[in-house]
């Protein structure tokens, strides 16, 4: 089975996300995409960052009526921080008859060389890359890269949780039941 796993905080999963996922799905011939939920990236501070559970609990709650996406809690196993080439390399001993690929956007493209074992990932796995408007690539990449002409959603997790904690609405910003999620467990409030 051909898998596109989309690392992510999700705090909290959006539309543009979802977006994201649908157009790589119909784009390409990737048969699932999982969104996996980092508990902790090397890269992000954690001081916002709403709990694992709650943040995968959102992104079963986007996925559920769409039976090629998944949520997915495998590096909450793993230790911390979450390193991409270790949880492939997990995967990859998990999963023996699945073919992953990364699906990221280009301004993580552009960072890739700061990623841990980044030669090693590059040459393993392919990338399926959609543009992000600060995005530059960094030339003589040795990677397989698919690009997918996905929209452009200025849509951020960080402007979502900004308009919670000043009482403002975040209907069609994220899923109907991901913003009841929220407002049930009083998630971003001030």
């Amino acid at each position: 089975m051909k898998i596109g796993l989309f690392f992510g905080s999700f705090n909290p999963i959006h539309i543009g996300h979802l977006i994201i996922a649908e157009t790589v799905l119909s784009d390409t011939d990737l048969e699932q995409l999982w969104f996996v939920v980092s508990p902790q990236s090397p890269f992000k501070q954690k001081e916002h960052l709403l709990g694992e559970y709650d943040r995968l609990r959102m992104c079963e709650l986007a996925t559920e009526d769409h039976d090629q996406l998944r949520a997915s809690n495998v590096e909450f196993a793993l230790p911390r921080p979450s390193y991409t080439i270790d949880t492939l390399t997990h995967l990859a001993e998990h999963y023996r008859d699945s073919q992953f690929s990364l699906v990221m956007g280009g301004d993580n493209l552009s960072q890739i060389h700061r990623w841990k074992n980044a030669d090693a990932l590059l040459r393993w796995y392919p990338l399926i890359v959609y543009p992000r408007r600060e995005a530059e690539v960094p030339g003589g990449l040795q990677a397989k890269i698919e690009w997918v002409e996905a929209p452009l959603i200025e849509i951020s997790a960080t402007r979502i949780r900004e308009r919670v904690q000043s009482g403002k609405s975040i209907r069609y910003l994220v899923c109907d039941s991901v913003r009841n999620y929220i407002e049930e467990h009083g998630h971003y409030a001030a």
